[in-house]
């Protein structure tokens, strides 16, 4: 197994670079796994790794210390503290980051339940909320996730950790506020978009056919072009001095209401 002991080593620069810029994901067509436990479920969810970087002084102590016996050796590294320090971009980190390689999933490439229910995402800006939504998602098994006119990286590192890894577990799209609407109305589900000027409270909504919820960002809510598109029109009460949640908030209130008249 190689050590690597020096920061300024090319491969570790690289990484550096790969997770703090967006346009050197999308030229490598890699992105930066840091974690035993989220490595774990890229692995479970196909992904292919390209490479693996092990600090042994503090991965000791991980929690999930059986996902190297998944990864190929020949393509580990072990490296010292100081190393590991430079490349990490979380704090509390248990000592493993890889590069995987990124999958290009379309709208075709969805696998649909008998009675699927979607959450569609437009312009999505904060790597947090996105991140939070997969959680979500990945909770309520949601059948995916579509991204419109995404506004962040979809392997932005902070998206894959508060996703605690669910970027991989949750099925994702990402296309045009168009193409979306258009693939949804070819598989018979309906749109409902959340908007504060809804006359329909969500828990007066049937969620229980095929559904998907579009939601907006918090600062601007959604485009004319969803809210003149969409099947119907949703809205979560408020009572209290604002006038919104956050968005990650109102997509899991939506979310599990669906569940619950589902049955789950």
């Amino acid at each position: 197994m190689e050590k690597i002991l020096s920061i300024d080593n090319d491969r570790i620069k690289n990484v550096v670079k790969l997770a703090g810029k967006s346009r050197e994901r999308k030229s490598q067509k890699l992105f930066v796994i840091e974690g035993a436990r989220e490595l774990s479920i890229a692995l479970e969810s196909g992904h292919e790794i390209d490479a693996v970087f092990v600090c042994f002084d503090i991965f000791q102590k991980s929690e999930y210390p059986d996902v190297l016996e998944s990864v190929d050796v020949a393509k580990t590294s072990e490296v010292s503290v100081q190393v590991f320090q430079k490349m990490a971009y979380r704090e509390g980190s248990d000592g493993i980051i890889a590069l995987a390689k990124q999958q290009d999933q379309g709208l075709e490439d969805l696998r649909l339940s008998e009675n699927p229910f979607i959450i569609v995402l437009e312009s999505v800006e904060k790597p947090g909320n996105l991140g939070a939504i997969l959680r979500t998602a990945d909770a309520a098994q949601a059948d995916a996730i579509i991204i419109c006119d995404p506004l962040t990286d979809v392997y932005n590192p902070n998206v894959i950790r508060s996703s605690v890894g669910c970027l991989f577990s949750v099925q994702t799209a990402v296309c045009s506020s168009q193409e979306a609407l258009e693939w949804l109305k070819r598989k018979g589900i309906k749109t409902f978009a959340a908007e504060l000027r809804s006359a329909d409270f969500y828990q007066n909504t049937d969620f229980s056919a095929p559904s998907a919820i579009v939601m907006g960002t918090e600062a601007d809510g959604l485009s004319d072009f969803w809210l003149s598109q969409a099947d119907a029109h949703v809205k979560i009460p408020m009572r209290g001095k604002i006038d919104s949640l956050n968005v990650s908030v109102s997509t899991a209130v939506l979310t599990f209401e669906a569940m619950r008249q589902r049955g789950f």
